[in-house]
């Protein structure tokens, strides 16, 4: 699995679009979403220290789990996120664009909170793998 991960990574142009992010991010509080083996590749392989990360959503985390930690970041439930008023979101997931969409529209829905993907698939591939299908 690690292999895909650094092959997904290195074809999407990670290293590129994660200096961008920081650049653009810089002394913003951003929850990442998404503590899956996508994540925790790229925490285990890039510097995230970076970012203002004041915590790690994902579906599994329930409310007990609050406060606890997970790779490093204390862990924030999903109903809870809107309540440490993030500036940025960033999914990590390679399946981003349903989450992306859901949050926006949803959850931080007439918040100024942003929602990004942590990383992005160019819109061009992104067309191939649906017309692929």
């Amino acid at each position: 699995m690690a292999e895909e991960f650094k092959e997904y990574l290195e074809n999407i142009k990670f290293d590129k679009y994660l200096i961008k992010l920081k650049s653009k991010f810089k002394n913003k509080k951003i929850i990442i979403y998404g503590a899956g083996a996508l994540f925790q590749y790229i925490n285990k392989h890039y510097d995230l220290s970076e970012f203002n990360i004041i915590g790690i959503s994902d579906a599994k985390f329930l409310m007990e789990h609050e406060g606890q930690d997970f790779d490093g970041y204390k862990i924030i439930p999903k109903e809870k996120m809107k309540e440490y008023n993030p500036d940025i979101v960033l999914i990590a997931t390679q399946k981003y664009i349903s989450i992306v969409e859901d949050f926006a529209l949803n959850i931080f829905k007439n918040s100024k909170t942003k929602v990004f993907p942590l990383a992005r698939i160019s819109f061009w591939k992104l067309l191939k793998e649906i017309w692929s299908c």
